[in-house]
C-alpha cells in the first residue's frame, strides 16, 4: 500500500508518533511517503520504502503570512499523483486535515485515483486550537470530511464529540513505541556525570517540549520538596518556550546547581535509562507519550490525573497519578518511591509490563493497517 503520512516536523507527541508509524508500516512492506516542511523529528537514518518530500512556502509581498495550507496541499497533491497514494493519512487536525481534504477535491477534479484521508487527533489540536472560535468550524468540518478518523485516547475520542459537535465515527488507536528499542540500559558512566558517581543520589527526570500546558513550575515545585527529603538532580530534557521560566525559578527557589539542562534529544532511552523517577504534572495530556516512553524503560511516573493519562497509567499499580495542583501529594508519591526500593521495583516492573503487553508496535500498527485496508477496500 503507498501511504502518505502528513505531519509536523518538530519536537511533540504527534510528530513523534506519526514518524514511529511511518517506520513500522515501511518495516512492514508499505511504501510511505512523508510530507512535512523539515525531516521530521527521530526519522533517522536511510530505510527502504520511507521517501521524504518537504513542504516549501513562498513569501510574497502581496500575502502578509505565509501560506502553509496552501503550499501543503499542493505538495500532497503532486506526491498522491507521483506516487498513486492509496491513503493520506493527516496527523493533527489543523492544518493538515483541511490540507488533506482540499488536496483530494483537486485530484478529483483532475479525474486522478483519489486516495482516501485518515485522520489521527493527537490532543491540542483538538483540546486548545480545535476549540477555538477561529479555527473550530473548519476543523470539525475537516473531520467530518475524512474517511477514517482516529484518536489516540477514549478522552480525546469524548473531548472531541463534546466540544466540536461532530458526530462521525472515531476510532481509538493509542500511541505506542518500537519496544524493541524503548527498554532499560545499564549505563554507569552516564549517570555518573549527572550524580558525581554518588550511589545516594536519585535522578528525577520531566521530558517535554516546554509548552505552558506542561506546568514546568509544578515540576520545580515538586523537584523542590524531593531534594529536601534526599539527595537529588533533576534532567529537564526538552526545549520551549517555558525553558527560561523554569530557569528563573530554579534560581527563585535555590536549586539551579541541582538541575541538569539537556535540551532536545533524539535518543531518549539513555536519559530515561539513569532516571529513578518521571514526573508530568501536566495541565492537559490527550495520552502522555513521554510517560509510555519512561514506563518502557523502568522508570515510575507521577503525573497528573488528567486526559488519557489515566488509561496509561493505573494508579498505585503503573505508576501514581494526582489532581494537577496536588503538588504536596505528587511529592509525597515521589519520595515515598524514591525511599523505598522494593516498591519502586514493583512499580516499575508492572508499568515495563503493562508497555509491553499493550503499546508496542506490533499490537498498535496492524491497527492502523486495519483501518487502511477498510478503506481502500471500500
Amino acid at each position: 500500500m503507498n501511504i502518505g503520512i502528513v505531519c509536523y516536523a518538530s519536537v511533540g507527541g504527534s510528530g513523534i508518533v506519526a514518524t514511529e508509524l511511518g517506520k513500522a508500516l515501511a518495516r512492514r512492506g508499505h511504501e510511505v511517503h512523508f510530507i512535512s516542511t523539515e525531516t521530521p523529528f527521530r526519522l533517522g537514518e536511510f530505510q527502504a520504502g520511507l521517501a521524504f518530500h518537504q513542504v516549501l512556502t513562498p513569501t510574497y509581498p502581496l500575502f502578509r503570512e505565509p501560506q502553509y495550507l496552501l503550499s501543503l496541499a499542493n505538495r500532497i497533491v503532486q506526491v498522491a499523483r507521483e506516487f498513486r497514494l492509496d491513503i493520506i493519512h493527516a496527523h493533527y487536525a489543523v492544518p493538515h486535515a483541511t490540507a488533506a481534504f482540499l488536496s483530494r477535491q483537486v485530484l478529483a477534479s483532475g479525474h486522478h485515483p483519489t486516495p482516501r484521508v485518515v485522520t489521527t487527533l493527537h490532543g491540542t489540536d483538538i483540546t486548545l486550537i480545535g476549540n477555538d472560535p477561529s479555527y473550530s468550524q473548519i476543523v470539525a468540518f475537516s473531520i467530518e470530511q475524512s474517511d477514517g478518523v482516529t484518536a489516540v485516547s477514549e478522552s480525546l475520542r469524548q473531548t472531541t464529540y463534546a466540544e466540536l459537535g461532530v458526530t462521525r465515527e472515531i476510532e481509538v488507536i493509542p500511541n505506542f513505541l518500537d519496544c524493541s528499542l524503548h527498554r532499560r540500559q545499564t549505563i554507569p558512566s552516564l549517570r555518573g556525570r549527572f550524580t558525581g558517581n554518588d550511589p545516594n543520589v536519585k535522578i528525577v527526570t520531566h521530558v517535554s517540549n516546554f509548552r505552558p500546558v506542561k506546568r514546568v513550575d509544578s515540576v520545580l515545585a515538586v523537584f523542590d520538596r524531593i531534594r529536601q527529603a534526599l539527595p537529588a538532580r533533576l534532567l529537564l530534557v526538552g526545549d520551549g518556550p517555558d525553558l527560561d521560566k523554569a530557569s528563573r525559578l530554579a534560581r527563585q527557589l535555590g536549586i539551579t546547581d541541582l538541575i541538569d539542562v539537556v535540551g532536545a534529544q533524539e535518543e531518549i532511552v539513555p536519559l530515561l535509562s539513569i532516571s529513578d523517577l518521571f514526573l508530568l504534572p501536566s495541565a492537559q495530556e490527550s495520552f502522555g507519550l513521554a510517560a509510555l516512553e519512561a514506563m518502557a524503560c523502568e522508570v515510575p511516573v507521577v503525573a497528573s490525573n488528567v486526559g488519557g493519562l489515566p488509561e496509561v497509567i493505573e494508579h498505585g499499580v503503573t505508576g501514581y497519578l494526582h489532581p494537577p495542583d496536588a503538588i504536596e501529594e505528587m511529592a509525597a508519591s515521589a519520595i515515598m518511591l524514591l525511599r523505598d526500593p522494593e516498591r519502586h521495583r514493583a512499580i516499575a516492573d508492572a508499568a515495563c509490563l503493562r508497555v509491553r503487553v499493550d503499546f508496542c508496535a506490533d499490537r498498535v500498527v496492524p491497527m492502523y493497517e486495519e483501518c487502511y485496508r477498510k478503506l481502500v477496500g471500500s
